[in-house]
């Protein structure tokens, strides 16, 4: 799922006020070919950096494309973007690479981030457990949102089910083309972050 939006302005023309102070973290992650570089597109308000390359028949005994099989480009480094929250606070966005063979970036991207959203395929529920698995174990709160593959496995509950989240994790459906949609799933994780969702020492089991 990519898209070609490229009518953001670049950095340069578009450079950060001199008011702003505090820039929050969020990091994009999931399995491969579920739309995160599509999402960092679609919501930054600058022309997103992205490390997209072809994919070239080396990769094909390594990075499993089955699933997706009109994705020509994969991202190996990570996704970056920026939405200016309000004259203080910028929102930097890092959308991680999918593919097993660069897990190892995962924590040091989830380190300092305020939170996350695990990007799911319905179609491939499994593709996002290891996101989850690290997200909790590094302890950085994260919403999940279900991306709009035209799939039959959408029922939120079967999709909570599936994936064994906690009640507390909110669980939302998007589309990573959409700009209006991305926000709203950022906007989920805020009020997430805002309800209590990092746990302090006193209440950390």
């Amino acid at each position: 799922m990519d898209s070609a939006n490229f009518d953001q302005p670049a950095r340069s023309d578009a450079p950060l006020q001199d008011t702003a102070q505090h820039g929050l973290k969020i990091v994009i992650v999931g399995g491969f070919g579920v739309g995160k570089t599509t999402m960092v597109r679609s919501v930054s308000e600058i022309r997103p950096l992205d490390t997209e390359a072809t994919m070239t028949d080396t990769a094909a005994g390594v990075d499993d494309s089955s699933a997706v099989p009109g994705k020509s480009t994969t991202t190996v480094a990570f996704d970056f973007g920026r939405i200016t929250i309000d004259a203080e606070h910028v929102l930097y966005l890092f959308g991680a690479p999918g593919q097993e063979r660069f897990w190892f970036l995962w924590d040091r991207l989830f380190t300092g981030a305020l939170g996350a959203i695990v990007l799911v395929d319905p179609n491939r529920i499994a593709d996002c457990w290891y996101a989850i698995d690290r997200l909790e174990y590094q302890r950085t709160p994260f919403v999940v949102a279900c991306n709009d593959f035209g799939a039959r496995f959408t029922d939120p509950e079967e999709v909570r089910a599936a994936l064994d989240l906690d009640p507390h994790v909110p669980l939302v459906q998007c589309d990573a083309r959409s700009r209006d949609s991305g926000k709203q799933v950022l906007i989920t994780l805020v009020e997430h972050l805002y309800a209590g969702a990092v746990p302090t020492p006193e209440s950390a089991p």
